[in-house]
């Protein structure tokens, strides 16, 4: 039976917020595969801040996506096709899947793809998350730049998204006393309530500056940054002598049409002889297990909890998208593909 591929590929380069007419929805057939091949049904996809990175011509720690070429992004899926000896038809894969129903990895492009073993009721977008690079960037970000040492002050930005809801859990297991930053009242109660970080700030209705200085009464350790922007600059007001922020994103600046000024309290640095360090996941990934096995540990005994906003249909991912910038998204955002088997009847 004849397969059909949905794609989305890029048609024109964004300016601002991606829009549907920055794309091109494309279905074509599946052919042949080719020797020593593998092809995957995707299952889920992750949809990151990254991407829109990825998006403009300038290039970055990565080539640009060209125009016409499908998205990139990682996701999990199951392999349907194999010609290569090293997998075979139903094996779980996460990979640079792109925003597709099927991805085909030929000669050393199959060197890309990892093979998970899934654990029971674990659902499988769990491995695009806190067990997979996302967890890697909270954990590696947090230990081995923010080096956070027990009793500190550590400030989250975006401390209800996928990255800093774990930064801010594995701080409190570090037993540091955390202060996470979100958009609503209800991520922020999340943060308090449920996840036990010691106070919270609503970036979109309270003075950030005034309420980290309240909640910071000895001034700010570690600042994880994932936003940029004003944020960043009230943090860096406050930090202690010998603080460590971690640039892990800058979402506040991604869909920016002109350049962005500095942080006018840059100097900070230099006062406080702070350390201001910026990091790309990839440069651990010959670590991985080092971060995927404690978080793996943690998660089963409860010590930390990971949200995921689930949105289905391939057809609504650019929508979907947008909600990274809007901060309407809980949790790490996913699109699914088609049916998990490890959570779905088959």
């Amino acid at each position: 039976m004849t397969k059909i591929n949905r794609q989305w590929r890029l048609k024109t380069r964004p300016e601002g917020m991606v829009d549907t007419s920055n794309f091109d929805w494309v279905e074509e057939e599946l052919g042949a595969l080719p020797e020593d091949s593998v092809r995957v049904r995707s299952v889920y996809l992750s949809l990151d801040p990254t991407q829109r990175g990825w998006m403009r011509a300038q290039r970055g720690y990565r080539d640009p996506i060209g125009i016409g070429e499908v998205i990139v992004g990682s996701g999990v899926g199951i392999v349907d096709e194999s010609t290569h000896g090293a997998y075979k038809e139903g094996d779980i894969v996460v990979g640079m899947l792109g925003w597709q129903d099927y991805a085909t990895f030929t000669g050393k492009g199959v060197d890309s793809l990892t093979q998970v073993q899934p654990m029971d009721g674990v659902p499988l977008h769990y491995y695009l998350g806190v067990l997979g690079f996302i967890g890697m960037t909270a954990y590696f970000g947090l230990l081995d730049i923010g080096d956070p040492k027990e009793g500190e002050t550590v400030v989250v930005s975006a401390a209800a998204g996928a990255t800093g809801s774990l930064v801010a859990q594995i701080a409190k297991i570090k037993g540091c006393r955390v202060i996470g930053i979100a958009g609503s009242d209800e991520k922020c109660a999340w943060l308090t309530d449920d996840l036990g970080l010691d106070g919270a700030i609503n970036y979109k209705t309270e003075d950030v500056f005034a309420r980290m200085r309240e909640l910071c009464p000895d001034g700010i350790d570690v600042y994880f940054d994932n936003v940029g922007g004003d944020i960043l600059n009230a943090a860096l007001a406050l930090i202690n002598n010998y603080a460590r922020i971690v640039a892990c994103g800058m979402i506040s600046m991604y869909n920016a049409e002109a350049p962005v000024p500095g942080p006018s309290n840059i100097v900070n640095l230099i006062v406080r002889r702070a350390k201001m360090e910026g990091f790309i996941v990839l440069d651990y990934f010959p670590r991985a297990m080092e971060a995927i096995m404690p978080l793996g540990q943690w998660l089963m005994s409860g010590q930390i909890q990971f949200r995921s906003d689930v949105v289905d249909g391939l057809e609504n991912t650019i929508d979907t998208y947008n909600r990274l910038f809007t901060g309407e998204n809980f949790g790490k955002l996913i699109m699914k593909v088609a049916d998990d088997p490890m959570t779905e009847a088959k």
